[in-house]
């Protein structure tokens, strides 16, 4: 018996991880959700502000949303949302950002996703991200269907 397919990368540096965060710019849709997790240090936030930089099509400033909990952009009419959840306790705390209705029509990256407890949606996209080497390994599963197989493909074929 398989678990759920996974698509396992190793980035050694922050070129590869740019170049994921282009790919992802590329797939997602309005409506996807991706949850990044991992330790602190582990690339979480570079990850999510390369994926928006590519959606922008420009090299804007992308803060951390450690502070202000979240940040949004707007790229060619769809809603980005980036969500930094550390510094919550509470899943409700999420409710209070709005965050549950951003899920339906936005692209919402959030790091620390433990955060949201059962108000993470079922079909979002999980991307943990740990330390290896001089580098990072990436899992990446789950996702709307056909989402991940669109990934693999696309990582594959950007040589």
């Amino acid at each position: 018996m398989s678990g759920p397919p996974i698509l396992s990368l190793f980035l050694p540096d922050a070129a590869a991880t740019n170049r994921l965060g282009g790919l992802l710019a590329a797939v997602l849709a309005p409506g996807d959700t991706v949850l990044m997790s991992g330790d602190i240090g582990t690339g979480k936030t570079h990850l999510a502000r390369a994926l928006i930089q590519h959606r922008l099509g420009r090299a804007e400033e992308v803060p951390s949303p450690s502070f202000t909990l979240v940040q949004t952009y707007n790229a060619d009419g769809v809603e980005i949302w980036h969500a930094d959840l550390y510094r919550l306790s509470h899943p409700d705390e999420v409710l209070e950002l709005g965050l549950d209705s951003a899920f339906d029509t936005a692209i919402c990256l959030v790091e620390w996703p433990d955060r949201l407890s059962d108000i993470a949606p079922a079909d979002a996209l999980h991307i943990c991200l740990r330390v290896e080497a001089d580098g990072r390994r990436v899992e990446i599963c789950g996702g709307r269907d056909g989402l991940l197989q669109t990934l693999t493909q696309a990582w594959t074929n950007d040589v």
